[in-house]
C-alpha cells in the first residue's frame, strides 16, 4: 500500500535557483510554473517534501504542489477539455495531437530510449549523419512525467536538434501532447517529423527488481512502434563503469527488454563493445556495430555525465545511443 503524500507548507526565500524555507530549514525545490504559475520571495508555497527526505539523486528537491500566494488565480481559459492527470489535484485540460482517423499517414522512424541521458547524444549523432533530418521527441513515463523538468531538450530545441517535443500520458507539459504513444507516433508523421525518438524523462523509476523499474518503458515504447509497422530501434543501456554489476555492460534493463520483446528490433552497437558484440550475435535481434564519434560529441557541449560520471569515464553509457542516433539517419535513406 501507498503512503500518504509528504506535504509541509513553506516560504519561498530566493526564486533563482528556486529555494523555499520549511520549519527554518532552506531547501531546494522545483515547480512546474506551467501549471502552478510564477514564484516569487516571500510566497507561502506547499511543497511535497519525500524525494528530499529521501535523498533522492536526480529527484532530490522538494516539489511545489501550490502557491498559497498567487495559485489560486483562475488558469486561463481555452476550448481545451480533454484532462491529463485526471482524478488528481493536478488534473488540467489539454488539446491533444492525435488524428481523428486511422487512415495511413507518412511515418516517422522510431529508436526507443532507455532513459533519458541517451536523448542527447542520439539526437546530435542523427543530425550529425543526416542534417536535415526532423527528428522529434515523444517523452513517456518511466521517469520525470513534467514536460518542462528537462535542460536537454531545452538545448536540443534551442540548437534544432529536436524538431518538436509531445508528452505522451502519463507525461504532460511538452509543446503537444497526447493521451497515448501510439496516438503520439502516429501524429508525429503528420507533423513532418521523419523519426521519433521516445523514451522517459528525466531521472528514472528503480526498485531493484526484475520488472519495477523505469526501463520498462522501452518495452511498452517499442511495442508501441512496432504495432504501427514503424521500423523500430532499441538504444541498450550500457556501461564501462557503472559501480553496479546489474548495470555494467549490457544492463538489466535492456536485456530484460530484449527477451520479452513480441518482435525482432534494430540494435545498433558501438563496434568498440567487442563482449557484447559476441554476446548478442546469436540473438533474434538485428544488431548492427557502427563506429561512433565520442570526442567530436563531448566537443559539442551538450549534456557528458551520467550519474556523476564522466563521458570519458563512461564512454560505453554514451557511445550506445552515438551509434543508435547514426543508425536512425540511415535508416531507409
Amino acid at each position: 500500500m501507498g503512503g500518504r503524500l509528504k506535504l509541509r507548507r513553506g516560504i519561498v526565500v530566493s526564486a533563482d535557483p528556486l529555494e523555499v524555507d520549511v520549519d527554518g530549514d532552506r531547501r531546494r525545490a522545483w515547480a512546474d510554473e506551467a501549471l502552478l504559475g510564477e514564484m516569487r520571495e516571500g510566497d507561502e508555497v506547499v511543497v511535497n517534501v519525500a524525494a528530499l527526505d529521501l535523498k533522492l539523486g536526480s529527484g532530490g528537491f522538494d516539489v511545489v504542489h501550490v502557491n498559497l500566494s498567487r495559485g489560486l488565480e483562475d488558469g486561463a481559459e481555452g476550448d481545451a477539455h480533454v484532462i491529463k492527470l485526471n482524478y488528481t489535484s493536478l488534473q488540467h485540460p489539454v488539446e491533444p495531437v492525435e488524428r481523428s482517423d486511422t487512415n495511413p499517414r507518412p511515418s516517422a522512424r522510431a529508436l526507443v530510449l532507455p532513459l533519458h541521458g541517451h536523448l542527447a547524444p542520439a539526437a546530435w549523432a542523427a543530425a550529425q549523419a543526416a542534417p536535415g533530418l526532423r527528428v522529434g521527441y515523444v517523452q513517456t513515463g518511466g521517469g520525470a512525467l513534467t514536460g518542462s523538468l528537462s535542460r536537454d531538450v531545452e538545448q536540443l530545441r534551442e540548437r534544432g536538434l529536436l524538431a518538436g517535443h509531445i508528452t505522451a500520458a502519463p507525461a504532460y507539459g511538452g509543446e503537444h501532447e497526447s493521451l497515448s504513444t501510439v496516438g503520439a507516433l502516429d501524429a508525429a508523421g503528420e507533423m513532418g517529423w521523419d523519426a521519433a525518438l521516445i523514451g522517459p524523462g528525466p531521472g528514472i523509476i528503480g526498485s531493484d527488481t526484475a520488472y519495477g523499474h523505469g526501463g520498462m518503458s522501452a518495452l511498452d515504447n517499442a511495442h508501441a512502434a512496432l504495432s504501427l509497422g514503424l521500423p523500430t530501434i532499441l538504444s541498450p543501456r550500457l556501461s564501462s563503469s557503472d559501480p553496479r554489476d546489474r548495470h555494467r555492460g549490457l544492463s538489466h534493463h535492456t536485456r530484460t527488454v530484449l527477451g520479452l520483446l513480441l518482435a525482432p528490433v534494430d540494435l545498433p552497437i558501438p563496434e568498440q563493445a567487442h563482449d557484447l558484440i559476441a554476446e548478442l550475435s546469436g540473438s533474434e535481434h538485428r544488431l548492427h556495430p557502427l563506429s561512433v564519434d565520442l570526442e567530436s560529441y563531448i566537443a559539442s557541449d551538450l549534456p557528458t555525465r551520467t550519474m556523476g560520471r564522466s563521458a570519458v569515464e563512461d564512454p560505453l553509457f554514451f557511445e550506445s545511443p552515438l551509434a543508435a542516433g547514426t543508425f536512425l539517419a540511415g535508416r531507409g535513406l
